[in-house]
């Protein structure tokens, strides 16, 4: 049997993918990543195949620099670090304007490299970023059954009433104005409905006869899989397509011995990380450090793009480097603070490590408020959150009641029983039927 891979070239996307990929690699299947040459190293790693398959401008093997890209990746990425900087709203209509050239790169030529890929690799299965629109396209236009993996929270993939890139829910400690609000709302409709013409311009240049959809944000494959956990998902009202949760993609990471030998001494910890993008928030580091320090708290921090003078004096003991192995320091961690991305959050309640979410962009925000709705740790606004706010936060994190720490402890045990490859595997080999 063979199963193709396929993901966008960054490293937040390729690894929760390739680690769905090691269960068909373990039972000596072959397994062949599409994708770009940036994610290359990460791909071998795996021990897996690659074939060549750019699906956007941009790329990051780790950590993302917008010095390191082309210019108009470049641009655009320091348009969105600047947005950030300026709140909710303001990220979010940034990110809206910039969809088209963010999700739909050069569509045909991508698409019709997606089916040059199936054409070579001829798997007996397929995932597939949902983020990966031109492809995935191609697959439905052409009748190629899939599993639509969405990385991140749920809302990733809008349901009836919902729009693209206008998150439903929102932490308590974002209060932003209803007619902000409304012009987010009206720009995430004309977005989705621009989007949605290229969508169908791209359908029918790879298939004359392809039927149109009303909303291409709204499209997915026959069988969705959340890489995220079921119980923070549950009682928020949205009405799911076909559907199996993974839990998370838990990684198998090489061992480092420095690393090791700074865990078994560290006692109670904190691991800190904002991921491949938002790490260039340095400020907002800046601001964390400062409340771990005066709670006397280590801290095991992974900069990213920021340098580490930016932290200001680091205290003796802490581990902190540009990239830490992240699901192996998550697995001794008290606490964890991070921005929301998908790897964090699963990562960290996958293995019943409670939450400080720090949300900037896209869907952490509805998936910051399920970890405060779940009382699976808290959220605050990175902008605005104080260090004296951080430390109370964090110091509330840390004691955690008996019936939040049953919770995640449950999260733990269910992870370990039936991993998020495991789900995979099963579901797309053994026919299993999907939830509805």
């Amino acid at each position: 049997m063979t199963l193709l891979v396929i993901s966008p070239d960054y490293a937040s996307h390729l690894l929760p993918l390739a680690t769905l990929a090691t269960a068909w690699r373990d039972a000596g299947e072959r397994v062949v990543v599409a994708t770009g040459p940036a994610t290359d190293p990460l791909v071998r790693e795996f021990g897996l195949e690659r074939y060549d398959l750019p699906l956007g401008r941009g790329s990051n093997a780790r950590v993302i620099r917008a010095d390191d890209q082309p210019d108009e990746e470049a641009d655009s990425l320091r348009g969105f670090f600047d947005a950030t900087r300026r709140g909710m709203v303001p990220t979010l209509s940034y990110q809206a304007r910039e969809r088209l050239t963010d999700l739909m790169w050069q569509p045909v030529d991508a698409g019709r490299r997606t089916l040059a890929a199936v054409e070579a690799v001829r798997p007996d299965a397929v995932i597939i970023d949902h983020l990966a629109f031109s492809a995935r396209l191609a697959l439905q236009t052409a009748g190629i059954p899939f599993g639509d993996v969405v990385l991140g929270h749920p809302t990733a993939l809008p349901v009836s009433g919902e729009v693209y890139g206008y998150p439903p829910f929102w932490p308590k400690a974002f209060r932003p104005d209803a007619g902000d609000l409304g012009s987010l709302r009206a720009l995430c409709d004309e977005v989705s409905a621009r989007f949605t013409d290229e969508w169908n311009r791209t359908a029918r240049a790879l298939d004359p006869g392809a039927a149109e959809t009303p909303d291409a944000f709204g499209e997915h494959g026959e069988l969705v899989l959340y890489n995220y956990p079921r119980e923070l998902a549950e009682g928020d009202g949205r009405a799911l397509p076909a559907h199996e949760f993974l839990g998370s993609t838990r990684r198998v990471e090489a061992l480092d011995a420095e690393v090791e030998d700074w865990i078994a001494g560290a006692g109670d910890y904190a691991y800190v990380s904002f991921g491949s993008f938002l790490s260039v928030r340095g400020d907002v580091l800046a601001r964390v450090a400062q409340a771990l320090s005066r709670l006397g708290m280590r801290a095991a921090i992974a900069t990213g793009s920021t340098p580490i003078t930016d932290l200001g004096g680091v205290p003796q003991g802490w581990l902190v480097r540009d990239y830490l192995p992240q699901v192996r320091l998550l697995g001794g961690a008290r606490l964890a603070i991070t921005h929301g991305g998908n790897n964090s959050v699963t990562e960290a309640v996958g293995q019943g490590v409670p939450l400080l979410v720090l949300p900037f962009s896209t869907d952490q925000f509805a998936g910051a408020a399920a970890i405060e709705r779940t009382g699976t740790g808290l959220a605050l606004d990175p902008n605005a959150a104080s260090v004296e706010e951080l430390a109370e936060a964090i110091r509330h994190i840390g004691e955690l009641e008996a019936a939040e720490r049953a919770l995640l402890d449950a999260l733990a045990r269910e992870q370990r029983r039936r991993p998020g490859p495991a789900i995979a595997y099963e579901v797309l080999t053994a026919g299993r039927s999907a939830t509805s």
